[in-house]
């Protein structure tokens, strides 16, 4: 691909992401919103959120090897992230447990 092709590409990419992002924002600014609708828009960052965790959660390569220490680690981690979730309601918390956790369990065993 030549650059006057890619530098095309990127600036209609760049002007659909702007326009997709920004435009909504600038169109409904200082506008009410129908109360069942902003409910409605409530669930896309959970569900958005869930569709990432859950790829990683339930790998089918991972499952299919049949090896639940494998497959069974992720499950773990998300049930510690789950507690904490819960109990601190903070997501920088359950960052950094989540990935403490993973590296517990992924390397610790290798260690030992």
């Amino acid at each position: 691909m030549d650059v006057t092709s890619f530098l095309i590409i990127f600036g209609v990419c760049l002007a659909c992401m702007l326009a997709c992002r920004c435009l909504p924002v600038f169109l409904l600014k200082g506008k009410q919103l129908p109360e069942r609708f902003v409910r409605a828009l409530n669930f896309i960052p959970p569900a958005a959120f869930a569709a990432l965790v859950t790829n990683d959660l339930f790998d089918p390569a991972k499952v299919a090897s049949g090896d639940i220490a494998l497959w069974g680690m992720p499950l773990l981690a998300a049930a510690v992230v789950l507690v904490v979730g819960a109990k601190t309601k903070s997501m920088a918390a359950c960052i950094v447990v989540g990935v403490g956790m993973l590296a517990v369990l992924t390397y610790a065993p290798a260690l030992l």
